[in-house]
């Protein structure tokens, strides 16, 4: 545990947070969208968060309920982050590439009251998918819903301008932030299961001061639905405390200040966006960059060129993107500005790091480890770490949190170099999964410790290394084997630029190793030339049998590779016994 002062955030509000930065750096950009034509200030990004906040009062949204947000990256999904914070209402973020039946089970889930949507993203119809989730949409009226399927849910509002029977659009909600509120419900959040009432105050009566005021360091601010790869997602419960003092510690661990200029071309929907992105620039005054409502690298790559920015986050496959761009790679543009960054999600290749230091200019960018059950960060490097730390290791924990190597099998704390299930304690661990108490028993034990599932070592010098998941683990003939092992070997040819190794049934071995690579531009090689590459210094049974190579991959809104999905692929294909698939999973 760490002994260094607490940070100027802990024991704030998100709301109290922006208030602080908008009076110390009030004249500097906030966010910049230039997608939208959109810019403001500290100052004026303050004003609207009060604007979008009222109008969640006057909407009647109360203290302690939850508002759901279904939308790609929008300047309104900023303000909302905000100003639901602001007044003590906690945000639901629900995945942009969700379809109707997903957003039913996150909408009752979560105990919804209101959602908030954006008409379309890519192929995906928003209004049609809420109509046939809510079908008594279509005979509400201006955003007032009654449902038989989602009891709790009483509003919808768009984001956009769009007239839609049963909605209210974005106009006609901040409209409602001007009505004068003449009395206040003292009533507190459901969670703690109190009786509220009402009362009238004397004019003149400031419903956001009154509201702002009940809100607490500790208490519930968002809730993050975890993949949901296998079985139904769980939605992780995290504080303004977790939230705040995570964003706080990926600032420093970047050495960010007021006048860096952050790329944000990850979702806003994951915390990678909306903690690390929104949170992490405004605890510090500087600009939150968004180069476009999702990602797209040419679009980030002139973002980073128009608006100077220092720091850049992503996935290793959305740097891969911006470094091997066909029409204008990073090479010939001039990123000049970029400094650090944040690299998370997947292992970063050496090659591909180098290239990031040379070709892109940021030589300080760091790589960091967590879940969203952390808030999410766990563990990070630093800028002054050298390359082979940083594409070796997830750095060090941050500060004032504990972490351990475990054997999964008894729970015997381990030593160095000893793989072992990861475990951390502290500010970053959630509060539990909303209305799953034996998911979140599951999750973390009786003393506080929140076991992520992932396999890890810690060096002697306290890195760590993130060797593989508990649950990807293949066990072939009796053999027990890591995926991660193997990609990281495969890495280090020549050819390959990305791959994904699974494991699929098999009538001999129950289990054999599917490799999908992705060559580089120009690079070639079969089959047989990677068995090869492999049997000279991989054991017999780590060999991948089946080999495919593949121009792109199943992956999340996030970029990561979604493994289930080329594990169906390759049973489809191969025509595999659908009992040992469903055996495995």
């Amino acid at each position: 545990m760490s002994c260094l002062p607490a940070p100027w955030v802990d024991g704030l509000t998100i709301g109290q947070m922006l208030r602080e930065t908008a009076r110390r750096h009030g004249d500097r950009d906030a966010l910049v969208f230039p997608q939208f034509d959109y810019r403001a200030t500290y100052r004026q990004f303050d004003d609207e968060v009060d604007r979008v906040a009222r109008a969640l009062i006057a909407l009647g949204i109360e203290s302690g309920e939850h508002i759901a947000l279904w939308a790609t990256n929008w300047p309104q999904w900023v303000l909302l982050q905000f100003a639901s914070a602001r007044v003590g209402v906690v945000l639901v973020n629900i995945n942009p590439a969700y379809r109707s039946h997903e957003l039913g089970y996150v909408l009752k889930q979560s105990d919804s009251v209101a959602l908030f949507l954006i008409d379309k993203f890519k192929s995906s119809d928003y209004f049609a998918m809420v109509r046939e989730a809510v079908p008594e949409l279509s005979s509400a009226s201006n955003g007032v819903v009654s449902s038989h399927e989602f009891p709790k849910l009483r509003r919808i509002v768009t984001l956009t301008e769009f007239s839609q029977a049963g909605m209210l659009n974005w106009s006609g909600f901040l409209k409602l932030a001007d009505q004068n509120v003449g009395w206040v419900e003292e009533r507190d959040p459901p969670s703690r299961g109190q009786a509220g009432g009402s009362r009238e105050l004397d004019p003149p009566y400031d419903a956001l001061a009154e509201r702002e005021s009940r809100v607490r360091a500790g208490d519930a601010v968002n809730i993050q639905y975890t993949s949901g790869t296998t079985g139904f997602p769980k939605g992780a419960t995290l504080t303004h405390r977790n939230l705040l003092l995570n964003a706080f510690y990926i600032g420093d661990c970047q050495r960010l200040s007021e006048v860096d200029r952050v790329c944000i071309p990850v979702p806003f929907y994951h915390c990678f966006g909306c903690v690390l992105g929104t949170l992490g620039a405004a605890v510090r005054g500087a600009a939150m960059v968004i180069p476009y409502e999702y990602f797209e690298p040419a679009k980030t790559l002139e973002a980073i060129e128009a608006e100077r920015a220092t720091s850049l986050y992503g996935v290793p496959t959305m740097f891969i993107s911006q470094l091997d761009h066909p029409v204008k790679p990073a090479r010939e543009r001039n990123l000049k500005s970029l400094r650090t960054g944040i690299m998370a999600g997947s292992p970063c290749p050496i090659e591909i790091m180098q290239r990031v230091v040379s070709e892109m200019g940021a030589s300080e960018v760091t790589i960091a480890y967590g879940l969203t059950e952390a808030s999410p960060v766990i563990t990070q490097t630093r800028t002054d770490d050298p390359i082979e730390l940083r594409v070796a290791t997830v750095g060090r924990p941050i500060p004032d949190i504990e972490v351990k190597v475990i054997d999964p099998a008894t729970g015997t704390t381990l030593g160095d170099d000893q793989q072992g299930e990861l475990c951390t304690r502290g500010h970053v661990v959630m509060l539990g999964y909303y209305n799953m108490p034996e998911q979140t028993a599951a999750a973390i034990d009786g003393e506080g410790w929140l076991h992520s599932g992932d396999l890890a070592v810690r060096q002697s010098n306290g890195y760590y290394r993130i060797t593989g998941r508990i649950k990807d683990m293949v066990i072939r003939g009796g053999e027990n084997i890591y995926p991660r092992e193997i990609e990281e070997f495969l890495f280090t040819h020549p050819a390959i630029e990305n791959v994904a190794v699974v494991g699929v049934p098999d009538p001999k071995y129950i289990e054999e190793l599917a490799a999908w690579i992705k060559l580089k531009p120009g690079g070639t090689a079969t089959e047989d030339e990677v068995r090869s590459f492999c049997k000279g210094h991989l054991a017999h049974y780590k060999v991948p049998k089946y080999i495919r190579f593949v121009t792109e991959y199943p992956q999340t809104v996030t970029g990561k590779i979604q493994k289930f999905k080329i594990r169906e692929a390759m049973v489809a294909e191969l025509n595999l016994d659908q009992t040992a698939k469903r055996e495995m999973a």
